[in-house]
C-alpha cells in the first residue's frame, strides 16, 4: 500500500476537519469495492459514516480525510469524486448559484450535521457546498499537511474564478475567506495563506473525452508514484493520463466503478 505523504503536501490547506475549507466525496455504485480499492491504493481505513448504510468515511490515522456514498443507479448522478465547499448558508449559497447561471440539481438537504447541495456551474462543472450545523468531533487536520488538493479545468478561468468568487465569498475580505491569485494562465485559490485549489482554462464543455469537459479533478499525493499507480492496475482500476511537467508527474486514474481521480508527487498546487 502507498498513501499520503505529508512530505509531499506541506504547503497545500488541509480538506479536512472543523474549520477546513472543503470536503470530498467519491458518489460510486459499489461501496463496498471502493472501500476495497481506496484502501489498498491510498492506504486508507474506512469506518462506517454517520448518514446510514451506504455511506462510509476514508480515514488517514484518526483523521477523516473523504467520503463515499453508494448512490441507487435510479438515482442519475454521475459516478465521480466531489469538492463540497463548506458555507455559512447552504439556502445563500445556492440561491447565489442560480443567480449566476448555474445549476442546482440536489438541496439543500439537512444530512447529519449539516446541510447540501449538489450543483454544477455555469459551464457543467459539478460541485458541492456544505453548511455546519452542529460543531465537529473529529480532530482536525494538522496545519502542514493536506490528504488531498483541488484542480478545475474549466472554459475560462478568470469567469470561473468570478463565479467561485461570488458564489463561495472568495477574495470577500472577510475573517477566513480564501483569497484568489491570477497566476500566470490559472488561478490560485489560497486559504489562509495554503494553496486549496487551482483553476486552468481550456475545457471544452462538448467535449466527449470526459478529461477535456469541464471538471472538478481530486489529487491526491503520494510518496511512491509508480507504486501507486501499479497497486491501482491490480485492484481494477486504470491509468488514463500521465503528465509530467517542470513542477512533477501527475497521474490521472479510473477506478474500478468508473471515477476518474489523479495522484501526484507535486509538492503543491500552485
Amino acid at each position: 500500500m502507498t498513501g499520503s505523504d505529508s512530505r509531499t503536501a506541506s504547503s497545500a490547506a488541509p480538506l479536512t476537519g472543523p474549520a477546513a475549507p472543503c470536503w470530498v466525496t467519491l458518489m460510486t455504485r459499489h461501496r463496498e469495492t471502493a472501500e476495497r480499492f481506496y484502501s489498498e491504493v491510498l492506504g486508507w481505513s474506512l469506518r462506517p459514516g454517520r448518514l446510514g448504510s451506504d455511506f462510509s468515511v476514508a480515514y488517514r490515522g484518526q483523521v477523516p480525510v473523504a467520503g463515499l456514498f453508494a448512490v441507487s443507479s435510479a438515482f442519475q448522478v454521475a459516478v465521480a469524486w466531489t469538492p463540497y465547499f463548506a458555507v455559512e448558508d447552504a439556502n445563500v449559497a445556492a440561491a447565489r448559484i442560480r443567480e449566476r447561471s448555474g445549476t442546482v440539481a440536489v438541496g439543500p438537504l439537512t444530512l447529519g450535521k449539516g446541510r447540501g447541495v449538489l450543483a454544477s456551474d455555469r459551464d457543467g462543472a459539478s460541485f458541492g457546498l456544505w453548511e455546519r450545523t452542529e460543531p465537529s468531533t473529529s480532530p482536525p487536520a494538522p496545519a502542514d499537511h493536506a490528504h488531498s488538493w483541488l484542480r478545475l479545468r474549466t472554459r475560462n478561468a478568470f469567469d470561473a474564478a468570478i463565479f467561485y468568487g461570488e458564489v463561495l465569498d472568495w477574495a470577500s475580505g472577510r475573517p477566513g475567506s480564501c483569497d484568489v491569485a491570477y497566476e500566470g494562465e490559472e488561478v490560485i485559490v489560497r486559504c489562509e495563506g495554503h494553496p486549496l485549489a487551482r483553476i486552468s482554462s481550456g475545457a471544452v464543455e462538448a467535449a466527449a473525452d470526459p478529461l477535456v469537459r469541464p471538471h472538478w479533478q481530486v489529487q491526491f499525493p503520494v510518496e511512491d508514484l509508480a507504486e501507486t499507480v501499479a497497486a491501482a492496475e491490480r485492484h481494477g482500476g486504470t491509468l488514463v493520463e500521465d503528465r509530467t511537467g517542470f513542477e512533477g508527474t501527475e497521474v490521472t486514474l479510473r477506478d474500478p466503478d468508473g471515477a476518474l481521480f489523479a495522484v501526484t508527487d507535486v509538492r503543491s498546487p500552485a
